[in-house]
């Protein structure tokens, strides 16, 4: 029977450090257990990509992608290309927000509405967005377009904060009417609109509805509107204060609340 080569040995022969022969055999260890840790962190947010995993685990991102190239782990819903094509109006009010960058809560909000096919008929979701924070602050479902239901959900939103300076939107005309005008104007807060057929000024907006889309699926799924609300209202809530937000390297209501300290401290 052949006499088994001590490690040490082995490497003389070999030509490398003792060291290395144990390298390759841990690595594929801690690189199951970040595979595990991936894996559980996409059960819980779906729609991470690495660099959001990697700020979920607090490991570097390279690492990240690594392993997830390495087990063939990829997101569990995919975003597609936003697609525009809904008609403007010419308004007027110009984009009071092209060259401004906010620095704090309530500078700009933004509003908008979304589609959402349910049961052979279209819903209504709008929503009020703290442009700095990325919050959603507010937002009502309705089963049609009106100006009613843009000034029930910038109602919600100044119950919860106080006014911002600019409210931003697109030209749609449930913007547009002047019950909606009148509304910010009355309350010191001026309007601004993006140019016609340009939605991507409203970028932000845009934006939380790709992933709103994205992540929470198919509205028809839920088969009462009592279900698709709380839903949605589970959703927004876990966007708010769970979801990494990858410009803010942390959730919405995060980033709120360390500002609010940080403000109250100076």
């Amino acid at each position: 029977m052949e006499q088994e080569l001590t490690k040490a040995a082995l490497a003389r022969i070999l030509g490398i450090s003792r060291s290395s022969l144990y390298y390759h055999a841990r690595l594929p260890e801690k690189d199951r257990e970040l595979r595990d840790l991936i894996v559980a962190a996409l059960e819980e947010h779906p729609a991470y990509g690495h660099r959001r995993i990697a700020l979920h685990l607090k490991v570097n991102k390279k690492r990240i992608l690594r392993v997830m190239h390495l087990y063939g782990i990829e997101p569990k819903v995919r975003r597609k290309p936003s697609k525009y094509g809904r008609k403007r109006s010419v308004s007027g009010v110009p984009n009071r927000t092209a060259h401004i960058t906010p620095i704090a809560p309530s500078a700009i909000w933004v509003g908008d509405f979304t589609e959402l096919p349910w049961g052979g008929r279209k819903l209504y979701l709008a929503t009020v967005v703290d442009r700095y924070t990325r919050e959603v602050l507010a937002w009502q479902l309705g089963f049609h377009h009106t100006t009613a239901l843009i000034l029930a959900v910038l109602e919600e939103a100044v119950r919860k904060r106080e006014v911002p300076s600019i409210f931003h939107s697109d030209q749609g005309s449930e913007y547009t009417a002047h019950a909606v005008l009148e509304w910010l104007v009355s309350r010191k807060i001026l309007p601004s609109h993006s140019p016609k057929a340009s939605p991507w000024r409203n970028g932000h907006q845009e934006s939380f509805f790709n992933t709103f889309k994205l992540e929470f699926g198919k509205a028809s799924r839920h088969k009462t509107i009592d279900a698709l609300t709380e839903a949605i209202g589970r959703y927004i809530h876990y966007y708010n204060t769970r979801r990494i937000h990858s410009s803010l390297k942390m959730p919405p209501r995060t980033f709120y609340e360390k500002h609010c300290e940080k403000w109250q401290k100076s």
